[in-house]
Order: C-alpha cells, then sequence, then structure tokens
C-alpha cells in the first residue's frame, strides 16, 4: 500500500540539493510525483508530492526533518484524500500599479467570487516608460462549475482601475 506525502522544504540554496532530497525519497521507495520549487534571495523554497510505501514513510519524514540534516527545515504530511468538487480552472494574468496589501486584496477577491488559488507566481517590473514598479500576477484559480467567469473578473477588477486582468478557460 502507497501513503502519499507533501512536503515544504526550505533552506540556503546550493548545488545539489533537489538531487540529494530525491536521494532521500529513492531510498525509502519513494516516487517524487510532482514540485514547484524557486531561489529566493538565496533561499531555495520548494514544495513536493511524494507516494511510499506505508512501511518505510516514518522512516522517509524522520530522516527529511533530522535537524541539521543538509541544513534544511522539511515539513511533510500525509496527504488527505477528499472528494472532489465540481470545479473548472481558469487561467488568470493581473498586471497594474504595486502598491502595499495587492496580494492580500487579490486573495480575498478571488475568495469572495467564490474561487479557489491552486497556483499564484507574483512578481515585480518596471513599467516601460515610466521605470514604476508594476505588479504582475498569473495564476490557476478553480471556481464552482456553475459560476460565471465574470464575477471573478468583476471582483479583482474592483481592487482599483489600474488592474488589467485576463481570464482563459
Amino acid at each position: 500500500m502507497q501513503t502519499y506525502l507533501v512536503m515544504t522544504v526550505l533552506g540556503h540554496d546550493r548545488p545539489g540539493l533537489v538531487s540529494s532530497l530525491a536521494d532521500t525519497v529513492a531510498a525509502h521507495g519513494g516516487n517524487w510525483l510532482e514540485s514547484r520549487m524557486a531561489r529566493l534571495a538565496g533561499q531555495f523554497a520548494g514544495i513536493a508530492r511524494i507516494e511510499c510505501p506505508a512501511n518505510t514513510v516514518d522512516a522517509l519524514i524522520c530522516e527529511l526533518q533530522t535537524p541539521g540534516n543538509s541544513g534544511l527545515t522539511v515539513i511533510a504530511v500525509r496527504e488527505e484524500i477528499a472528494a472532489p468538487l465540481t470545479r473548472r480552472t481558469l487561467v488568470v494574468d493581473v498586471v497594474g500599479n504595486d502598491r502595499p496589501g495587492i496580494v492580500r486584496e487579490l486573495s480575498a477577491a478571488v475568495a469572495q467570487a467564490g474561487g479557489n488559488i491552486e497556483e499564484l507566481t507574483t512578481g515585480l517590473e518596471s513599467a516601460p516608460m515610466s521605470g514604476h514598479p508594476m505588479f504582475r500576477a498569473h495564476g490557476i484559480i478553480s471556481i464552482p462549475e456553475n459560476t460565471d467567469a465574470t464575477v471573478l473578473t468583476a471582483a479583482i477588477e474592483t481592487l482599483g482601475g489600474d488592474l488589467t486582468v485576463d481570464l482563459a478557460l
């Protein structure tokens, strides 16, 4: 029987870090199913979904969470599989002038419209002519099957007239 884990990994970035994690997972008979990883300000930040034989999962978690093990902080939880809801996914792109609280406002607007953020990448870039910081978000949002996508667009657009929202099914 297989057990599924979702784990977060944080630590100082260095060459071979992901390889070391993958070796540890493989040594316990595990299989790396999916992940998202990034280097932020010299730090490695990742989230991964792993499957592992039930009889080795505790040893895998213990080895991953051993203090000082490769200088990483690892949190691993067993996956809880819930009954799937009938939802559809949308790709959303938002661009506008940066300001404090914009991610908080954006996530609240999505939730208010009944949406769930499945993935979100945010960043800043310079505006072409002025050089002012522009906020950019790209994400995947799921909404209930019977919800009109324009409800989500309207909720985001109420955050300010300077925001451009593009949704795609």
